[in-house]
């Protein structure tokens, strides 16, 4: 597969020797630009990224080279068929499920080294079998004014991956 993306599992190690710190699936993503922008920011933070088939767009199209940048090629991202697949070879230890239907903010979460960020498709978010595959608590929102239905997923992604870092901060090494 192109870009430095790879439909093996692998290793759970970072490149630097490490185990990674956090890692972020999008289910079913549809806007090329959005995945690579949220890849740029994985590999910022040295977050792996899975993404959950069907893909909205085809990894090589240049939008998400463009939003990727030169960095694309460098983005630990792996490409997996289905959900379950993601989870099992995720090795995740917590499963954070983001959606604007939650009461949680997710600043109020504590996150920990080895949990997963999930983030549904733009257009419709994660369907209700993955919302209840997770108890309430482990669903989370970002909080904005009601009349703002949601925001641009590459901004979500990054807002949580952010907090994320600033929480552990001490073990990332940011």
């Amino acid at each position: 597969m192109q870009f430095g993306c790879s439909d093996e599992a692998g290793p759970e190690r970072a490149p630097g020797g490490g185990s990674k710190w956090l890692q972020v699936v999008l289910f079913e993503p549809e806007i090329a630009a959005n995945t690579g922008a949220i890849g740029r920011t994985c590999l910022a933070l040295d977050v792996r990224l899975w993404l959950v088939r069907p893909l909205g767009f085809r990894l090589d199209e240049k939008n998400v080279r463009r939003a990727g940048l030169d960095y694309w090629r460098e983005v630990d991202v792996r490409v997996v068929d289905d959900y379950e697949a993601a989870l099992a070879q995720s090795g995740a230890t917590r499963i954070w499920l983001m959606t604007t239907k939650a009461t949680r903010i997710h600043w109020d979460a504590n996150f920990e080294s080895g949990d997963l960020l999930v983030f549904g498709p733009e257009s419709r978010g994660l369907p209700p079998s993955i919302l209840e595959s997770q108890e309430s608590d482990q669903r989370l929102r970002i909080p904005m004014r009601p009349e703002t239905r949601s925001l641009n997923l590459a901004n979500a992604a990054t807002v949580v991956m952010y907090e994320a870092a600033r929480q552990l901060r001490t073990s990332t090494g940011f």
